[in-house]
């Protein structure tokens, strides 16, 4: 690990950079560091920098906020779907109610024509007996 001290101007508090030619804490950071493709990529979380405990949670922060909007967005995801489905329910419910309106009419047509063919048909046997009993007078009296 290197460590460099310096004063940009003498009236400014000095400035501590530091860090490591070892790749090993930078593998360990890169394999650590989670990938977020649902994520433009300016806001990606960057690697903290390991010294500052701040930028180490502020990292973690981001990644748990990352983590919960990606969370999100599946159930985004899932409830648009759902939507679909009962959509799709409720155009099938519509069509079945204008289905169920349009048998009951018919069924009050024919239920009505039923009526009077029977109200003419009890008509027309009254008249055949009523001719019956004619031609059998006719017949007796001949």
């Amino acid at each position: 690990m290197i460590t460099s001290a310096r004063r940009v101007s003498p009236d400014k508090p000095e400035v501590r950079i530091a860090f490591s030619l070892d790749n090993s804490e930078l593998n360990d950071a890169e394999e650590a560091l989670p990938i977020f493709p649902d994520l433009e990529q300016r806001l990606q979380p960057v690697l903290p920098c390991q010294s500052l405990k701040e930028s180490v949670q502020v990292y973690k922060d981001h990644c748990k906020m990352a983590k919960e909007f990606r969370e999100v967005k599946i159930e985004i995801a899932q409830l648009e779907d759902r939507k679909k489905e009962l959509r799709g329910e409720l155009v099938d419910d519509d069509r079945m109610t204008i289905e169920i309106a349009r048998l009951k009419e018919e069924f009050r047509v024919l239920a009505e024509e039923n009526r009077t063919l029977i109200t003419v048909h009890m008509e027309r046997a009254q008249q055949l007996e009523t001719l019956r009993g004619v031609s059998q007078k006719r017949q007796g009296s001949s």
